[in-house]
């Protein structure tokens, strides 16, 4: 008798991982790993293996100017936003598709490359195929759910360890944890999970209603490292502390010492009727030259600053600071998406005048204050708390080694990052065992994320300042 693994409403992703040691390709956990299942934005890693291959034959080139199609415009979010007929440098196209996970940006790729996104799914297909992945058959370059559009999680992990050794001047762009994208700033879709698990680099993330919360992650630590891939996860915390586990699992089972065996290159698997002995390549005309003789700069006279300068530098001020707002703003909506929130914008420039200096004002000693200040006189303060108040904690008990305690601070942290997105994480050596803590939090929030834990039955206790 057999069981389609198909995802309904209201039923979770099928679930499936794999652990490989990324150094030799050895297979270190597996469930499921051969079921055929909905990659998501997981494909845009094939997508963007594609288009490192196709620069490095010289098809296409990173400042080449592609022109936008109706069809990449209409793409569904994630997007970056293009407008149909507008031109963009393919480097901008790639860090969209890498870091924002963007659908329109990696259509526009597959066009530019192959002529239209059909032409190139199959393209990738061919290109899986000559990696090792098997089972995977891609439709489009994007992700987005369609019909024989599939893969698995060994599939994913063979394709994310080429990714790594094939092409490693492009793999920090899986790190980043924002990126300019040609058009906006543009924010990392796996940054929380980059920002909590020591050693992960990378590399994708992926969700739709049929395939559930996906991710392949790579974490390196000493000479170890290991990718983890997981399909149908029930939400983002779920599934990074899932992949935590499996990463924290891999390490436990890979030899801390292992000869690297990288990959080999696949076959050329582009267009049949191009032939790799010559491949079409671009001539770029080059934009620095060099120079015959090189003269001694002129010494820079010294003079004071142009009031135009100074207004310059107020003006780069000002914006920086309205940035800065906007971005804080925009963190607070992804995170509180039910919430309506109120950018403050930066005020326009204006000349103010200080106020004087109050007379009698008493400049601040190393001597002591007496204990009993004066009637009316002026108290001056040292030094004042810049913490926030922030002086409390929360406990989540004793364990035996160092090693537990760190791990159950990671995947609490993972699962409850809307009240410990700020904590810092602390493990204490105390006669009972290694106490682990949340350190920084203030009263309210230290109380409110101990009341959410309980909730879910995990042990906690709030500690104040002198806890």
């Amino acid at each position: 008798m057999a069981f389609a693994l198909v995802a309904t409403p209201g039923l979770a992703a099928p679930y499936a991982a794999l652990v490989m040691d990324a150094r030799t390709g050895k297979v270190l956990h597996a469930r499921n790993a051969d079921t055929r299942l909905h990659p998501a934005s997981l494909t845009k890693m094939m997508t963007l293996y594609v288009a490192f291959e196709a620069i490095r034959r010289g098809e296409i080139t990173l400042d080449t100017k592609v022109k936008i199609s109706r069809k990449a415009a209409a793409e569904e979010p994630s997007k970056l936003g293009l407008k149909a007929g507008q031109r963009i440098a393919l480097r901008y196209l790639i860090r969209a598709s890498a870091v924002k996970s963007a659908n329109d940006a990696a259509t526009a790729i597959g066009e530019a490359i192959s002529g239209s996104e059909a032409a190139f799914a199959r393209r990738m297909t061919r290109t899986a195929k000559a990696l090792g992945m098997t089972k995977t058959t891609f439709k489009n370059a994007h992700g987005l759910t369609e019909k024989g559009h599939m893969s698995t999680a060994r599939d994913m992990s063979i394709l994310g360890r080429h990714m790594i050794y094939d092409y490693p001047q492009y793999y920090n762009l899986f790190s980043r944890q924002t990126t300019h994208a040609g058009v906006t700033q543009v924010r990392n879709t796996n940054r929380r999970f980059l920002q909590n698990y020591r050693g992960a680099d990378g590399i994708k993330t992926g969700y739709t209603r049929a395939a559930g919360f996906n991710l392949v992650a790579s974490a390196e630590k000493g000479n170890e490292r290991i990718i983890a891939t997981m399909f149908g996860g029930s939400s983002t915390a779920a599934r990074n502390a899932r992949v935590a586990e499996l990463l924290d699992m891999g390490f436990e089972r890979a030899p801390s010492s292992a000869a690297l065996r990288k990959p080999a290159l696949p076959a050329y698997t582009g267009e049949p009727q191009i032939s790799d002995a010559t491949p079409k390549v671009i001539k770029v005309k080059p934009t620095v030259t060099a120079v015959a003789k090189s003269h001694r700069p002129a010494m820079r006279p010294e003079k004071a600053p142009s009031p135009e300068m100074l207004l310059a530098l107020v003006d780069d001020v000002t914006k920086n600071v309205a940035t800065a707002i906007e971005e804080v703003a925009e963190e607070v909506k992804e995170d509180a998406p039910q919430e309506e929130v109120q950018v403050a914008r930066a005020p326009a420039r204006s000349l103010v005048t200080p106020i004087e200096r109050p007379e009698g004002l008493v400049q601040a000693t190393l001597e002591p204050a007496p204990e009993t200040p004066e009637p009316g006189a002026r108290q001056i303060i040292t030094r004042a708390s810049t913490s926030g108040g922030r002086h409390w904690g929360i406990s989540l008990g004793y364990h035996v080694t160092k090693h537990d305690a760190e791990r159950v601070l990671l995947q609490t942290a993972l699962q409850e990052i809307e009240t410990l997105d700020e904590a810092l994480r602390k493990v204490a050596n105390k006669p009972r065992g290694w106490e682990a803590n949340f350190v920084g939090l203030t009263q309210d929030r230290a109380q409110l994320a101990c009341a959410r834990l309980s909730s879910r039955g995990i042990t906690c206790e709030t500690r104040g300042p002198a806890g």
